[in-house]
């Protein structure tokens, strides 16, 4: 999916872009980062302009000052040019507001005045604020019928709290003009993933119950909670990854073939598979999730402190920076493959990888003690290093080994497959495709509500039984209890690239 000529292979969508948010952490070290390097590639109109919109002081000058150190910081030094970064400067306002009044979007009105090119208007603010901005918009005649929204998910911590959100945006929105990004799909790696299953019979033919045996997806992260105490204790590592990008991953290898790559017959499909995940109930919670929080150990080489105390901890607080499950989805493709999940943070490593197990062979002949070898593996990395691997098995080479097998991989490394090309980071394929209204990467209204529907009944359960999360130092794998989970299958975490 990656180009010679331009790494996204697009043309130059003119747009107006409303940046609410435009001092935080999101913008600053993920947005304006993409959004250079898009104008670098060329692929911004020359008229679109972006208005950066947040509650401090401050002028066009201090704002572009601010944007600059950012870049400096979040782009490599060989990618900043000075013609493409004064380009860039160029495009950029600023407009202090307070976003809970509406007397101030006044001057947004006055920024749109006469322009005919679309707006988006990205949130790059909690979610309580979605529905009084989208409103005030409104009320302000900023608005027009093609403007469109993004917003950033969690959205909402349950069902009734999402839906109260989704309310809110959907009475000034369409759904057809509101793009809910989870940044997992921008990734090239997702991309591709719906390239392998759907555009190679080799893989197409194979995917199901009748030859893989089960799914493993890790998300691992080697920080702490990195000052987001406050959100991070309310939300747990089940709201905060679990909820949307484990299960987003779980669609895209579950789901059935969509009739073509429309957004919708693509959603559709995804929808199908959170309406199919088995529920937890019983015994079945107790057996098939693990729940963990790190205790003091070391990271990096360096000693760091457990959960508990960190700065501004509650020192009784349960909330689980680990979760470990075995789960299933009901229906006739994938009845009896079981998905094992495992997120959580201080693990050893940063890891995100997919590994696909595929059933051995009915009949084995070579040597018996290796037959624990003869399954073959693909293995889909997301990152640090994106790519993907098949392990396949083959002749030991040497007169003295006989028929002996050795594992190995057919690895496409992105990096060294594509040298000429740099890979696009997941936001700037996401904002270039909400620039262009497309919507097939962003996740629907139902998409949100079925995935909350499965975690808050998990939730539930948890509250039910009233049991602390498992210890685990900082610096391992999670607690010892999610090895006993995978192992009691005859399994183990693969963790080898």
């Amino acid at each position: 999916m990656t180009h010679e000529t331009s790494p996204l292979n697009a043309s130059q969508p003119d747009i107006d872009l409303a940046l609410f948010g435009a001092l935080g952490d999101l913008a600053l070290r993920k947005l304006y980062p993409a959004l250079y390097q898009l104008d670098r590639e060329g692929l911004l109109a020359e008229s679109t302009r972006i208005l950066g919109l947040a509650r401090q002081d401050g002028d066009n000058e201090a704002f572009r000052g601010k944007v600059a150190d950012a870049l400096k910081k979040h782009v490599q030094s060989g990618e900043q040019d000075q013609d493409s970064l004064e380009r860039f400067m160029n495009r950029l306002e600023y407009l202090k507001l307070d976003f809970s009044s509406v007397e101030g979007y006044e001057a947004i009105r006055q920024w749109r005045q006469g322009a005919r090119r679309p707006m988006t208007v990205y949130l790059a603010v909690p979610a309580s604020l979605y529905g009084p901005i989208c409103r005030h918009l409104e009320d302000s005649g900023s608005l027009d019928d093609d403007t469109r929204v993004v917003v950033e998910k969690p959205i909402g911590h349950d069902l009734a709290s999402s839906r109260e959100i989704n309310d809110a945006i959907g009475e000034v929105f369409p759904e057809s003009r509101i793009y809910r990004i989870d940044h997992y799909l921008g990734k090239e790696t997702v991309q591709n993933l719906i390239a392998l299953r759907f555009a190679n019979p080799l893989f197409g033919t194979q995917w199901n119950q009748n030859h893989i045996s089960h799914v493993e997806i890790t998300v691992a992260e080697q920080v702490g909670i990195e000052g987001r105490w406050g959100y991070f204790d309310q939300a747990g590592q089940l709201r905060d990854m679990v909820q949307n990008h484990l299960l987003q991953l779980v669609c895209l290898i579950a789901m059935d073939p969509p009739a073509n790559l429309d957004a919708d017959a693509i959603r559709d499909e995804k929808v199908k598979v959170l309406k199919a995940l088995k529920p937890f109930t019983g015994d079945d919670l107790d057996r098939n999730v693990v729940r963990g929080q790190y205790t003091a150990g070391t990271s990096g080489g360096k000693s760091v402190p457990g959960y508990l105390e960190e700065e501004g901890a509650n020192k009784e607080s349960r909330t689980e920076t680990f979760v470990a499950m075995k789960t299933e989805v009901a229906n006739w493709r994938w009845a009896g493959v079981p998905f094992y999940l495992r997120t959580g943070k201080r693990m050893p490593e940063k890891l995100s990888q997919i590994v696909i197990h595929f059933r051995q062979q009915p009949h084995y002949i070579f040597d018996p003690d290796q037959r624990g070898l003869a399954a073959n593996k693909l293995i889909i990395r997301l990152q640090p290093e994106e790519g993907i691997a098949l392990q396949v098995l083959t002749k030991d080479s040497g007169l003295d080994k006989g028929m002996r097998l050795r594992p190995g991989p057919l690895h496409l490394d992105f990096n060294s497959a594509f040298p000429k090309s740099r890979i696009p980071d997941a936001y700037e394929r996401l904002l270039l495709e909400v620039m262009k209204g497309h919507q097939y990467l962003f996740v629907r209204r139902d998409e949100v509500e079925y995935a909350w529907h499965w975690i808050d009944q998990l939730i539930a359960g948890w509250e039910a039984r009233d049991t602390p999360p498992r210890r685990y130092p900082a610096g391992s794998w999670g607690p010892v209890a999610s090895i006993a989970m995978i192992t009691q299958d005859g399994r183990s975490w693969y963790e080898d690239y």
